[in-house]
């Protein structure tokens, strides 16, 4: 095996169309989403995937998840991460595209991953309603959300999100945001199973390195 790839759940629906779109057959192990809540356990998940693989270079399809991947060591390969900040970010092309977009319309981001993951915002409102009631449910999201204008759902044209846009707007109406489809793409996620890396958008770890904090910059 020459090349494998590691990748976020949430990613899946993108990370597929861009394999097949790019004709190749690499295998990829995934990580669940549910896992960006816990960064310890992240970065543990994720060393471990990377010690059971032979191969000579591995694909990482995920950001930087809150500087988790500090520590992280590559195998008997090389390592390839995107210089993203999250999977948004790479979605949206870049860490930049993301921050013009988020200060524009104070956005909370949504995508179809997230919205199938088993911990997203929506999910988390229903368990506060039914712990605490929908009134004291309601206060703590303009607590969580209160700096919030706008729920941004990225449309990367691979599903039809016809119905998601449906369930967001409620979801949207709820918290109070206004709702908004975003552009996204796979370019990125393109560039990473292909090549050329350049050192500004990807961070390249020889066989056996750590990532230090020093890697870590967008």
């Amino acid at each position: 095996m020459k090349t494998a790839i590691v990748a976020c759940k949430t990613l899946e629906a993108e990370l597929l169309f861009a394999i097949q779109k790019a004709g190749i057959s690499y295998p990829v192990m995934w990580i669940e989403s549910g896992l960006h809540n816990t960064p310890e356990k992240l970065a543990a998940t994720l060393q471990g995937i990377l010690d059971s693989i032979t191969a000579q270079r591995v694909l990482a399809a995920l950001g930087f998840c809150g500087n988790s991947i500090q520590g992280i060591k590559a195998g008997g390969f090389e390592l390839i991460i995107p210089r993203v900040d999250d999977c948004i970010s790479l979605l949206l092309g870049s860490v930049k595209s993301r921050s013009v977009i988020s200060g524009k319309y104070a956005a909370y981001f949504l995508t179809e991953g997230w919205m199938r993951g088993k911990q997203n915002l929506w999910v988390e409102y229903q368990d506060m309603r039914e712990k605490y009631g929908e009134e004291q449910a309601q206060s703590i999201a303009e607590m969580m959300y209160g700096n919030y204008r706008t729920l941004c759902l990225l449309d990367s044209g691979v599903e039809p999100i016809g119905a998601l846009t449906n369930k967001t707007k409620i979801i949207a109406d709820t918290l109070g945001l206004k709702q908004k489809v975003i552009p996204a793409t796979v370019e990125y996620i393109e560039n990473l199973l292909t090549g050329p890396w350049e050192e500004s958008k990807f961070l390249i770890k020889a066989p056996g390195e750590t990532i230090t904090a020093e890697d870590l910059y967008y």
